[in-house]
């Protein structure tokens, strides 16, 4: 997540450990796919198996790159390690489409996730799994891995307002082990999933509405140097928009 928060207020809140986590409702009628990619297919190819056309394309900076790794019976993607050199010159590296209407949910509902792998050494202050827009230019809505913790985050914020609405996991996602993550708003409830479990919720207002023309970024938010790069792997990235 960046510190760059300066003059933007921030509504947060973080579930702390207690009673035993409630699985997560699965809706009746889920959202219209907009974007799904799972990496299994030809190298240097990423195509959106939505069928939308939403086809990735790699950018990078300082000799940053992805390369695919066996997860299950297909492959994920692993991103640059972290890096203890200046920003300036460590590997930077996203996956990105154009910007497009349909990745737009406006006040409708959205989800999106990640299947992650993220070892506990692996960790910074905040690193950005998939998003559309920026905090502090735009409306946004993103996944990411907040602090040394490693815990998965949510976030929203709308196009009028700098508002920015983020609920944290209560448990860590960065062990070594692959989890699916995911956010979901339904409504005025953004929550945090772990593995299919709600580990944090938030209220939202019901006008919340997420439109920009930036594009779908995927293990980064560019490939400049302050760009919260991810250092685990990714596999089966998804969003659905309704």
């Amino acid at each position: 997540m960046r510190s760059r928060w300066l003059g933007v207020l921030v509504v947060a809140v973080t579930f702390v450990a207690g009673p035993a986590p409630v699985r997560a409702a699965t809706p009746d009628v889920p959202g219209a796919v907009m974007a799904r990619y799972t990496f299994n297919g030809r190298a240097g190819s990423i195509v959106d198996e939505s069928g939308r056309g939403h086809t990735l394309s790699v950018i990078s900076g300082q000799g940053g790159s992805v390369r695919p790794v066996v997860h299950g019976q297909g492959a994920a993607l692993a991103f640059p390690s972290r890096c203890a050199a200046r920003a300036s010159i460590c590997p930077h590296v996203a996956l990105q489409s154009p910007s497009t209407p349909d990745l737009n949910p406006g006040t409708r509902d959205i989800a999106y996730g990640a299947d992650v792998l993220l070892a506990p050494g692996q960790t910074s202050k905040g690193q950005n799994i998939v998003q559309k827009g920026y905090s502090t230019t735009s409306s946004q809505w993103k996944l990411q891995i907040d602090g040394v913790a490693g815990r998965p985050s949510c976030v929203l914020v709308d196009h009028r307002k700098p508002f920015i609405r983020v609920v944290t996991s209560s448990v860590t996602a960065a062990d070594g082990r692959w989890h699916a993550l995911a956010c979901r708003r339904t409504g005025t409830t953004l929550a945090v999933y772990l593995d299919g479990v709600v580990r944090g919720s938030v209220v939202v207002p019901a006008n919340l509405s997420v439109t920009n023309s930036r594009p779908l970024s995927i293990g980064a938010k560019g490939a400049f140097p302050d760009n919260d790069q991810f250092n685990g792997a990714l596999d089966n990235v998804w969003v659905e928009v309704g």
